[in-house]
């Protein structure tokens, strides 16, 4: 069963307040967002594997690490890319793929349009950014994609989750970790989260 993390911290807590609220405006929403993709990976990156270096500081050498694995961004698009430069800041030796996913409003199924990612994804640590998970279908379909294109180490991240969309992730993939910072009540009829915070990609780009 995929395994799920919370990311439990006052400072999130306080920013996912910001993001719910209706009548916060898009670069505070955009910078709240930021804030909450670097606790993130903060969390998510305490089970990187480091290798040991050799560093020289200004008075001698000294042993030092660096992250001993590839990392892949794989945004779903287009609210993921909301995400990304947070992670890149803090992994900036990542590469970044795309998947473009739409959700069709009547039978609420992800279609793709879009795929790009780098190459060897069988030797990296993939982690899909989506800041929503709704249904699970768009994650499910995004993860789908990079097993097919030979990924084998994912891990989901995203702001809000449902128990819906954790379910369909640990019936459609068991292997692959979930992190948020926050799990809401319920699924509408429409198959947006609850309390939740609308569209996620609408009010970061402020395309109502």
């Amino acid at each position: 069963m995929s395994s799920l993390t919370v990311v439990d911290n006052p400072l999130v807590k306080r920013d996912i307040t910001i993001l719910r609220n209706h009548k916060t405006e898009e670069y505070q929403f955009r910078l709240a967002l930021r804030r909450i993709a670097y606790a993130l990976v903060n969390e998510i990156s305490k089970d990187f594997t480091l290798k040991e270096i050799e560093v020289e500081t200004p008075l001698e050498v000294t042993k030092g690490y660096d992250i001993a694995h590839q990392t892949v961004l794989v945004p779903v698009l287009r609210a993921g890319l909301s995400m990304v430069n947070s992670f890149i800041e803090m992994i900036p030796n990542a590469k970044v793929g795309h998947i473009g996913l739409q959700r069709d409003e009547e039978t609420l199924q992800p279609i793709d349009y879009y795929y790009k990612a780098p190459k060897n994804l069988e030797i990296s640590k993939t982690i899909v950014i989506d800041p929503m998970l709704a249904t699970g279908g768009s994650g499910s379909a995004a993860i789908s994609f990079l097993k097919n294109k030979e990924a084998n180490d994912i891990i989901f991240a995203c702001l809000i989750a449902s128990p819906e969309g954790i379910a369909r992730i640990r019936k459609d993939h068991p292997d692959v970790p979930i992190y948020t910072a926050v799990v809401d009540r319920e699924l509408n009829e429409q198959g947006y989260i609850l309390p939740g915070l609308g569209d996620a990609g609408d009010r970061t780009y402020g395309t109502f």
